[in-house]
């Protein structure tokens, strides 16, 4: 599938103006990784420097391991775990609620002693918890370089905010108000961080329709997102539906062989594990059924693939897919019938009579903003914690 949306103007630094950014990341799936490679990517694209850190190898005593571990570990079995933890610690609204902050604060240490030894110019957070670790050391004085957030997720939650932060980059102007009504801090919107071949026709979208022609001649392919982890509610239900109604649900179960074996068994479903070529696959389906709101969903949203909310996570992911429907970015269903008129429609209506939802979104270049901070006066932050 083609696309007409734009790829963000990327120019570069002037002579004497490069920056070293230190991007702060988390390996709690891959989405968070993802965008801090494309950050990098762009960083040298732009003349600048750009060194990644895994927040989880920052935290001492294997709590980094440990709590990847019980987020996967919930994510994928007890959804009903996380969500409690979402209503309680994360949950966007009013009154006192547990902070981030105290689990942050373990990697301090290591992380002022990263900045010193890199020589970075500003750190851009693009995970919940670096967040709150860069607002709390900007607000002690312990971080003497400018930190710049990149909100990842459609609906804001409160683990993002921490006056302490000098800016906050968000993926829609909703969310900016949102984190404006919450903070006293710079806020742009930018739009989401995509790498450009998404954007272009890609050369192995041909392979990919070949194989689907393969494996379920006529039959129009839909992708099924379960994210890196495989987490997923009911997805060989949904597959088993899809397939039943004439599509090949083509279903992606990230680094979960169990339930790439389950989904094998489903008729007519085709399970695929790790994929490297998310742009070809993307542009030689015809749909998008995902459950997170997450980087997969924007990534179609750059290639101009329709996505349609479906069975989302608990917590965060089901305030995004709602987040993401309210502001016509996609559509959202609330069961199977639903799902199946919605595909109907997304995949009989010519190409050119669907409206550009998407084109909008990507409107300027985070990295490009987030290195722009460090021409700030150096200092700590004196906003209040």
């Amino acid at each position: 599938m083609l696309s007409s949306f734009p790829v963000p103007h990327r120019g570069t630094a002037p002579a004497g103006d490069a920056r070293r950014v230190l991007l702060l990341s988390a390996s709690m799936g891959a989405g968070h990784d993802t965008v801090a490679r494309e950050l990098a990517r762009r960083a040298r694209e732009q003349g600048h420097e750009a060194e990644t850190v895994d927040l989880m190898r920052l935290l001492p005593y294997g709590t980094g391991s440990g709590l990847r571990t019980f987020y996967r570990t919930s994510v994928r079995h007890a959804p009903w775990v996380y969500d409690g933890l979402y209503r309680a610690f994360l949950r966007p609204g009013d009154g006192a609620r547990p902070s981030g902050v105290p689990l942050a604060r373990l990697a301090g240490e290591g992380l002022v002693r990263l900045v010193a030894h890199t020589g970075a110019d500003v750190v851009v957070p693009v995970f919940h918890l670096a967040a709150q670790l860069t607002g709390h050391l900007r607000t002690r004085g312990r971080l003497n370089v400018p930190s710049g957030v990149f909100v990842l997720d459609f609906a804001v939650h409160r683990q993002w905010l921490h006056p302490g932060n000098d800016a906050y980059f968000c993926l829609t102007e909703q969310a900016a108000e949102d984190v404006r009504r919450s903070l006293p801090a710079r806020v742009e919107t930018t739009g989401p961080v995509v790498a450009p071949e998404f954007f272009a026709p890609a050369p192995g979208a041909a392979a990919w329709r070949d194989r689907f022609e393969r494996f379920a001649p006529g039959r129009p392919a839909v992708l099924l997102s379960a994210g890196a982890w495989g987490a997923a509610a009911g997805l060989g239900e949904t597959a088993r539906l899809l397939a039943g109604a004439g599509y090949l649900p083509v279903v992606l179960c990230g680094r979960n062989e169990a339930l790439r074996t389950r989904t094998a068994r489903v008729p007519g479903a085709l399970a695929l594990d790790w994929v490297d070529d998310m742009p070809g696959l993307l542009h030689a389906v015809r749909a998008l059924v995902d459950n997170a709101a997450g980087q997969t969903a924007v990534q179609a949203l750059a290639a101009g693939l329709p996505v349609v909310g479906h069975r989302p996570l608990p917590g965060h992911g089901a305030d995004g897919v709602r987040r993401m429907a309210e502001l016509g970015l996609s559509d959202a269903t609330a069961d199977g019938p639903s799902l199946l008129r919605v595909l109907h429609r997304l995949t009989t209506e010519p190409l050119a009579e669907r409206p550009g939802t998407g084109s909008s979104l990507f409107r300027s270049d985070v990295l490009a903003r987030a290195a722009a901070l460090a021409h700030r006066p150096a200092g700590p932050s004196t906003r209040g914690a």
